[in-house]
């Protein structure tokens, strides 16, 4: 029997590795969001699916997850990761320069779209609070699906993407006081019996989950800013890329219980430790290095929405549930149109970012779930709610296609309007100097004084921590991953440097530059003609030997003790550098 038991643990995990397994690869190819996919399956797999069936067919409950708890529990730990990347994004300076935007045009949307849908709530019979809490998770977008359709269509620099991702990040912000909001309903909800909550308490409790939020941000951030560098630093000194991942996960976890021991989310916790961390060196590799196990428990997070979601209990209103989801996404589709105009953005951003932000977000499933569970909503409005936000999820890719048919239909007829501001705080491709040694630090000093922006990388944290003080753009991390350097600005930066002087890491940097980037140009330093011809078989546009250069300085100065004219001189080496650059080329031994 324990041995059936232990069975039956590992069950469900297999169930949901092979979901996963099967599902990502399916909706990559049809080009549809994984999220989705994940509803899908819970709603299938889940208790109200083929665990309602397995009784009948027991053949069918090897292939069901019933344990609603464990996975919750797993799933919050997703959304904990979720807000934790969140506030990787959302450094203090970055919000400063998207204010307009973020604290605008974003702040309004969630504002009024909230006002819009709490007062049909009302309208329907729902309490005071109840209707707020509705109308709070409907007013928010999908940050998960919105960002990766845009980044699938390479549209996150445009206009429109800034322009959407700065609601998203206004959104997100949202998030921390919806949070202590309910907590707050909850708690006065106890107190009060079945009573309703008057008026005077539903603005005191919004006031006091305001405080509440700035207290635990100056606490927390406050720590974390005296903490969390320091602790990295020793951690990264180390070279131990377990050590570190283990440091990003005490971090993340623990920052959680501190806040859920507090009596608050978990998820605020791990926000305000990714906001911390967005100020230091550590971001990039931290973000690399998190997003394997964001994307798993989320992905567990969306199952457990799905398993969620009984059908039958909603399909005795099924004209009610298609007129929700049409009303919702045309009413914040209206609202948010409205307000782009206000703004002053174009006609083309406008239909962009109203369709695209129509559909609702996967924090509804969060704020839905602590709400019922806090007694604010009953079980039925919670899965008709589910149910509305899951179909305008669902709608969401369609909306995209629509979207873009829309905006390109408005840029046809009307020119992109100018002057508004620019949201983003870097419009010039940064060059990526990999290596910030000695060479490095004088290839970055002759490059800001030519006015060329640069980001350097370096995995010696000591060195980052150095040039940081002294003013430079550096930040940890390997460039060796693919998907830190498209973190760095691989896809726009103009021309990547490598100096480091370990040859076999520059070798594994320039082959993986290169398989992200055919027409990026790479400039290396190489030890010896070995190591250049290396590196022009990896895709180095041009290898730069150090102990070549050196003779060729030596010569040049020779030459002009001699009397040879300058230009003589520097024809001369010219011609010597291309012929012995050809020779390592075509694989023959130069020196």
């Amino acid at each position: 029997m324990a041995v059936e038991n232990g069975v039956g643990v590992y069950r469900e995990a297999l169930v949901f590795l092979g979901t996963a397994g099967v599902l990502i690869p399916v909706m990559t190819r049809f080009r549809v969001s994984p999220v989705l996919g994940f509803l899908v399956a819970g709603l299938v797999l889940g208790p109200h699916g083929l665990g309602r069936i397995g009784a009948d067919l027991p053949v069918l409950s090897y292939i069901a997850i019933t344990s609603q708890d464990a996975v919750d529990r797993l799933a919050e730990l997703g959304v904990a990761f979720l807000l934790f990347t969140i506030g990787l994004e959302l450094s203090f300076d970055r919000l400063w320069t998207m204010r307009r935007l973020v604290f605008g045009l974003g702040m309004s949307q969630v504002v009024l779209t909230t006002a819009a849908i709490s007062g049909i709530a009302l309208a329907f019979g729902n309490t005071i609070e109840s209707s707020l809490v509705i109308g709070a998770c409907l007013a928010l977008s999908s940050t998960a699906i919105v960002l990766q359709l845009l980044a699938e269509q390479k549209r996150l620099a445009s206009m429109a993407g800034r322009s959407i991702f700065a609601v998203l990040l206004a959104q997100d912000l949202a998030v921390v006081p919806i949070l202590f909001l309910i907590v707050v309903f909850g708690k006065a909800s106890a107190a009060a019996g079945d009573a309703s909550i008057e008026a005077g308490q539903v603005w005191f409790g919004l006031l006091m989950a305001l405080v509440q939020a700035a207290a635990a941000i100056l606490l927390i951030v406050g720590f974390g800013r005296l903490v969390l560098r320091r602790l990295f630093r020793l951690v990264a000194s180390t070279n131990n890329r377990e050590l570190f991942m283990a440091t990003i996960l005490f971090v993340v976890v623990g920052t959680s219980l501190v806040t859920h021991v507090a009596g608050l989310s978990m998820a605020l916790g791990a926000f305000l430790a990714g906001l911390v961390l967005a100020e230091t060196e550590f971001r990039r590799q931290v973000e690399v290095d998190i997003e394997p196990f964001k994307g798993m428990l989320l992905g567990l997070f969306f199952i457990s929405v799905g398993m969620r979601i009984d059908l039958a209990e909603v399909a005795r209103y099924p004209v009610m549930v298609a007129t929700s989801v049409i009303g919702m996404t045309a009413l914040k589709a209206l609202v948010i149109a409205g307000l782009a105009w206000i703004f002053r953005l174009s006609r083309p951003v406008i239909a962009e970012a109203s369709l695209l932000l129509a559909g609702g977000g996967e924090f509804a499933f969060l704020v839905l779930g602590l709400a019922s569970s806090s007694g604010l909503v009953t079980r039925e409005v919670e899965q008709f709610m589910l149910l509305v936000s899951s179909g305008t999820m669902m709608l969401t890719p369609y909306l995209a296609r629509l979207s873009r048919k829309a905006s390109a239909r408005a840029r046809s007829a009307v020119a992109v309007a100018a002057g508004h501001a620019d949201p983003q705080p870097g419009e010039t491709p940064l060059i990526i100097l990999v290596g910030y040694g000695r060479v490095g630090r004088i290839v970055g000093e002759i490059l800001t004084k030519q006015g060329k922006p640069f980001i350097g990388v370096d995995v010696d944290a000591e060195a980052v921590a150095r040039a940081r003080k002294a003013g430079a753009n550096i930040v940890y991390g390997d460039a060796s991953q693919r998907a830190f350097l498209r973190k760095c600005g691989l896809g726009d930066t103009p021309a990547m440097v490598v100096t480091m002087h370990d040859a076999a890491a520059a070798e594994h940097v320039v082959a993986a530059a290169r398989a992200e980037r055919a027409d990026l140009p790479i400039i290396v330093r190489a030890r010896d003609a070995d190591h250049a011809a290396r590196l022009f078989q990896l895709g180095a546009t041009d290898v730069i030997r150090e102990v070549l250069e050196a003779s060729f300085e030596i010569a040049s100065s020779v030459l002009q003790t001699l009397g040879v004219p300058a230009g003589k001189v520097i024809a001369a080496i010219h011609d010597e550098r291309d012929t012995r650059k050809k020779r390592v080329r075509e694989g023959v031994a130069a020196d």
